[in-house]
Parts: C-alpha cells; sequence; structure tokens
C-alpha cells in the first residue's frame, strides 16, 4: 500500500527510549542488560509465536492482516461514507467495549476537540456520538440533541446477542418505527458475516440493510483497523488509508525477533521483566488532548488480553497488570505526586508528540512578576513539551521506571502506527506470559450473571444461586 513518500514515513516513525528503565539511569532500580539479555530467548519465542500464527482466525489473530487486505472493504466504506456525510446530520456509533471506545479514540486523536460544538461548513460532517454503556440518562441526553429522522445509526454487535448494544438498538428501533421511519435506512449493521442476531433481523427486513463485516478472527479490542471503527472514521472525514498505511508501516518495524530492533518487542519485554519483578501497575500518560482516550482504548487492550487466570499449561498464573489511565499535564497535579513518592509498583509509559497542530503563543505580561513573566514569548507546546520531559526526568531521580513512545504528529498514519505498536507489544506479552492473549472467560462470566438476573430462559439455577439465602444478604448490609 504506497502512502506518501519514504522519506515522510520515515520523519513520522514512532520510537521508543526505554532509557529511563535502565540501571545506567536509575542504579539499582533499573533494569540491568544482564536481565535483559536473560529474557532474549523468551522473547523471541513470542516474536515466532505471532509470526508464526499472524492470520489464523480460530486464534483470533486476524487483526495482523488488516493492514493488507481490505483494499475492496475501503473503497466501500469510503463511498458509504460519503453518501451518510451527504444525507445525515447526526451519526450514532450504539455498542460497547471495542466497538465504541475503538471510534471514540480515533475521533478524539484526529478531529477537532470540539468538533460538535463547530458550526456545519467548519465541521464538514454529521455530529458524532458514541453510545457505550445503558445508564438511562445517557441514553435520554443523547435522545435529546439528535433527531432521529436526521440521524444515522451504526449498530456494532458480533453475535447480536451482547445485551447493552442490543438494548440501545431495541430502544433506537422503537423509536424509528414510530415516527414511520425506514430503519434499513437510518441503520447500517457492523457484525457477522452470516449469522448471528442482527443477520436474523436483516433477513426478516428482506436483506436491506448496509452490513459490514466484523471478521471472525479480530477480537473486539483489536477491532479498530477493520470496518467497527474504519467506518465512523471514514464518517468524520478521516483518512482511513492512513491509519492502515501506519499499521502496516509499524508492522514492518516490528519485524526483527530482537529487542533492540523491534520497538514492540522491547516494549514487552521490559513489562514482562517489570511484572516479574512485581510492578503491578502499568500507567499510560500522553501528553497530548488528542491522545487523552487513547489510554482508554489502550486500558480494555491490555487488561482483558492479560488478565488470565492460567496459563496454557493450566497452571494458575493470575497474570497482568492493572493498566490506569492518566494525562499530561492534567495528572501532574492529581496522580504523579503517588508516582514519584509513592510505592515502586508502577511503570510509566508516555506518549510525547513531537509537533503540535498549533503552537499557540503566550502573550508577554506581568514583566515585574518572575513567577509569571518569564513565560512570556515562549509557546503552550514549549510548555508541554518542557513539562512532558521534566516529568519524565523527576521520575527517574526519583528511581521510578518510565519509557517515552516518541510520535512525531499526531495524524491518521501515526495513529495507526502507535495502535498496532500497542496491540503487538499486547500480542508478544502475552505470548511471553504462555497465556491465551486473545479469550476473555471472565467477562463472559459476568454476561452470564446478568442474563441470570434478567430472567433469560436457560440461566435459571443461577438466578438461584444469586438469590443467596435472605439471612445472610441482609447480615452484611450497613
Amino acid at each position: 500500500m504506497a502512502y506518501k513518500t519514504k522519506e515522510w514515513r520515515n520523519a513520522m516513525r514512532i520510537s521508543v527510549d526505554y532509557n529511563y528503565m535502565t540501571s545506567a539511569y536509575l542504579g539499582d532500580k533499573g533494569i540491568t542488560d544482564a536481565e535483559l539479555r536473560s529474557v532474549k530467548s523468551k522473547a523471541e519465542e513470542a516474536f515466532d509465536y505471532v509470526a508464526q500464527n499472524r492470520g489464523k482466525d480460530e486464534l483470533f489473530m486476524g487483526w495482523t492482516e488488516l493492514p493488507y487486505n481490505q483494499d475492496a472493504i475501503v473503497a466501500d466504506i469510503i463511498a458509504t461514507a460519503k453518501a451518510v456525510r451527504k444525507k445525515f446530520k447526526y451519526f450514532v456509533v450504539l455498542g460497547i467495549g471495542g466497538s465504541a471506545l475503538g471510534p471514540i479514540m480515533a475521533f478524539n486523536a484526529l478531529k477537532h476537540l470540539h468538533y460538535n460544538e463547530l458550526p456545519p461548513k467548519k465541521r464538514g460532517g454529521p455530529k458524532f456520538y458514541v453510545e457505550d454503556n445503558v445508564d438511562p440518562v445517557r441514553m435520554q441526553a443523547l435522545l435529546d440533541v439528535i433527531v432521529p429522522e436526521e440521524t444515522c445509526f451504526n449498530v456494532i454487535s458480533k453475535s447480536g446477542a451482547t445485551s447493552e448494544t442490543m438494548t440501545q438498538f431495541l430502544i433506537i428501533a422503537d423509536i424509528l418505527e414510530k415516527k414511520g421511519l425506514s430503519l434499513p435506512e437510518h441503520i447500517i449493521f457492523t457484525t457477522d458475516e452470516s449469522r448471528g442476531n442482527l443477520i436474523k433481523i436483516d433477513e426478516k427486513y428482506g436483506g436491506k440493510f448496509k452490513k459490514y463485516v466484523l471478521p471472525d478472527g479480530v477480537g473486539g479490542r483489536f477491532s479498530e483497523l477493520c470496518p467497527v471503527g474504519l467506518l465512523p472514521a471514514a464518517v468524520l472525514g478521516i483518512d482511513i488509508k492512513g491509519m492502515l498505511a501506519g499499521a502496516a508501516y509499524m508492522d514492518t518495524l516490528c519485524s526483527k525477533p530482537t529487542i533492540t530492533k523491534n520497538p514492540a518487542l522491547a516494549c514487552a519485554a521490559l513489562q514482562y521483566i517489570t511484572m516479574k519483578q512485581g510492578k503491578n501497575i502499568h500507567v499510560l500518560m500522553p501528553y497530548s488532548d488528542n491522545l487523552k482516550l487513547i489510554a482508554d482504548w489502550y486500558c480494555q487492550l491490555w487488561a482483558e488480553s492479560l488478565g488470565k487466570a492460567v496459563d496454557y499449561t493450566g497452571k494458575t498464573v493470575n497474570a497482568g497488570t492493572t493498566p490506569v489511565k492518566s494525562l499530561g499535564v492534567t495528572d501532574q497535579h492529581s496522580q504523579v505526586q503517588l508516582y514519584i513518592e509513592g510505592p515502586y509498583d508502577k511503570v510509566i509509559t508516555f506518549i510525547s508528540v513531537g509537533k503540535y497542530a498549533c503552537e499557540m503563543p503566550i502573550a508577554h505580561g506581568c514583566e515585574d512578576i518572575p513567577d509569571v513573566g518569564f513565560l512570556g514569548g515562549h509557546t503552550m507546546e514549549e510548555l508541554i513539551q518542557a513539562e512532558n520531559k521534566a516529568t519524565a526526568y523527576a521520575l527517574m531521580r526519583a528511581g521510578r521506571m518510565n519509557y517515552t513512545l516518541n510520535m512525531p504528529e499526531v495524524n491518521a498514519f501515526t495513529l495507526g502506527q502507535l495502535m498496532f505498536l500497542l496491540e503487538m507489544q499486547t500480542a508478544y506479552t502475552g505470548a511471553m506470559l504462555n497465556i491465551n492473549t486473545f479469550n476473555q472467560p471472565g467477562v463472559e462470566n459476568g454476561k452470564k450473571a446478568t442474563f441470570a438476573l434478567l430472567g433469560k430462559k436457560g440461566y435459571e439455577a443461577q438466578k438461584k444461586e444469586m438469590d443467596g439465602a435472605p439471612e445472610l444478604q441482609s447480615k452484611y448490609i450497613v
């Protein structure tokens, strides 16, 4: 896939700086060269596992091929998006988990931070909303600001049995039908190719719904680079070819089996070593409001993938570290005190931006007040970058592990890179831990318990178990 020039792509390359993870800077609090060498063979085995199994649907590794196998789909999505932009004033995603976190993350990263408040000509597309919860107040708030007759809804569910998404669908479908509107003219499905409840609904309407396929080998948390994320992005006017090109570029950077030449493998090795040291909290701290929601997206990617009770041998391992989202500079004033002086149980990953979309000059003034006057003549870009470097340095001086993902600027190409880097890091880390990175048994158990509580047929025994003994339930309520 050709995308701009080789020189431009190389200038947009994301790099990993892990100096502040090492003993060269942290002394006895840092990772030694010997420790890095000790995981060399395990990292190489992880690389081989991912390389040998990439693209295999049965292992849910189809996401690895998304940068390469979607030319026809992308063309169709772009055409559909053009029609949606022309016809509708609002575009709403109905989904949960990766079906919602991915689209809202890309929207936040690549569009104006107050996009929906812009006048139509400046916005250039429909207002955009993502419903990723079943809070009734949230749904009512959405209905207060959209006009259903002028809205296109994108329902995203592989099975069409996701309770939250189908609840949203039922409410919206009822509203549209009561207004005498055609559901297929207002709703696009992103679902399984041939089975599931959304397919059944489509069949009832004579196959009139526009449908996109959520591929078999792509789990929800790895789905932003398939139609799940590409359709909403295209409706917003985002360069989806650029996102895929960025992912493909990062894939080439991750083609070597060594820590020193593969950025995702380096990050995985660092995380693996620190896990074994007992550092069980992983903070992701982007220094950009546009990247604020990448941390939300990453929290699901990391937690659902690596939080596993057993490994492939059946041994109880209770693997994983707790991901924490943070935002620089905001959370310097709320969280960093803990990171610098609290327990030595954290690894902080910064995302640093080399060039922001604007610089915003700081005006001169208050020269008689040194604490304020020194800021004049600088820019906000300089200030946020200085605070980013200063925070990393202060953590290092306190013996606190941190490393930085350097992102030259925020655009579709670099966002595609960043997503693929974090996905590959997650896959390598799971392989090093010898766990199933791509299932989610804990989430499934919660779903079944919800079915029982709401009286779904077949879950009567679990409902009885959950009701428990009344005398015990009341005993422990204060």
